[in-house]
């Protein structure tokens, strides 16, 4: 049904809050980057309505540090947008901290927690390549 695939990869070493916590902040990236991912908004029975959500699935998987390295680096050399995550933006409390820290490494040393991508399947499928449905 889509040409494209929502693909979150989260390092598999994750407390449940941070697993969580990257989750979320991946996902507005995607939103944020294609936000006709987003449908209408939902009405239940009573006539409430509620925001909308993705109109596509997403996938969530897990991988080792060596393992998401490597979808990386994978990400960068096929030209692939991205959404990243590094370990040091959980000891920031808001965005301009975040921009800060992030820009402090490179793809080299990044000790990155979570990668966030929407692309072609095929891409998606070979670049995440190696990682694992999450628990």
């Amino acid at each position: 049904m889509f040409d494209t695939k929502i693909a979150i990869v989260l390092r598999d070493d994750l407390a449940p809050w941070q697993t969580l916590n990257v989750t979320a902040f991946l996902m507005s990236g995607i939103v944020a980057e294609t936000p006709n991912v987003i449908g209408e908004p939902y009405r239940d029975r009573d006539g409430n309505i509620y925001s909308p959500l993705s109109i596509q699935p997403v996938i969530v998987l897990a991988a080792d540090q060596a393992t998401i390295s490597t979808i990386h680096r994978r990400s960068l050399e096929r030209d692939v947008r991205t959404c990243l995550y590094v370990e040091e933006m959980f000891s920031t409390g808001h965005d301009a901290a975040n921009r800060a820290i992030f820009a402090k490494f490179a793809p080299s040393d990044a000790k990155v927690v979570g990668i966030a991508m929407r692309a072609d399947k095929k891409l998606v499928d070979k670049v995440t390549k190696g990682a694992r449905m999450h628990p």
